[in-house]
């Protein structure tokens, strides 16, 4: 006899897909390092900016885009991913989507007064430790916890 268990656990889509996020930083008060988080629309969560791929945008640029769209700030941007993280985006059908963030360090240079989701999310800057005692992804939050910034010269 044949029994179908069923799984509390929503299923997962197969393949990962790919996001590219900004952690903007900056030094104050001299030689604090300080990075910018913000929370989500819909579960206002900590997290940093990310996106889906732009056609036409270098992953880096579509990050540094991001990071303008949801919180306003703009800088130079890496040309290269300071590390990679996972986590589960939850579809409309209830279905989870394994998604792989690629993070780029984002030297802020500009904080607008408005900004495309000003209204939508709310931001804080905190050192990269207290960061990663926000955010709920274990990958991001090693990430976080390890940032230290070359700056740019």
């Amino acid at each position: 006899m044949y029994v179908h268990r069923l799984s509390s656990a929503p299923p997962q889509a197969a393949e990962p897909k790919c996001q590219f996020a900004a952690l903007p930083w900056r030094v104050a008060d001299g030689d604090q390092v300080e990075v910018l988080l913000m929370t989500s629309r819909e579960t206002r969560r900590w997290v940093i900016a990310k996106g889906w791929p732009i056609k036409g945008l270098a992953p880096n640029m579509t990050a540094s885009r991001e990071a303008y769209e949801e919180a306003g700030v703009e800088g130079y941007v890496a040309m290269a991913p300071i590390g990679v993280y996972a986590y589960d985006k939850r579809k409309p059908s209830g279905r989870l989507q394994a998604v792989q963030v690629e993070v780029y360090p984002l030297q802020v240079s500009v904080e607008h007064a408005d900004w495309p989701e000003q209204f939508q999310r709310d931001k804080l800057w905190l050192t990269p430790q207290e960061a990663a005692m926000r955010v709920d992804e274990p990958g991001l939050k090693a990430l976080l916890a390890d940032f230290q910034p070359l700056t740019r010269r």
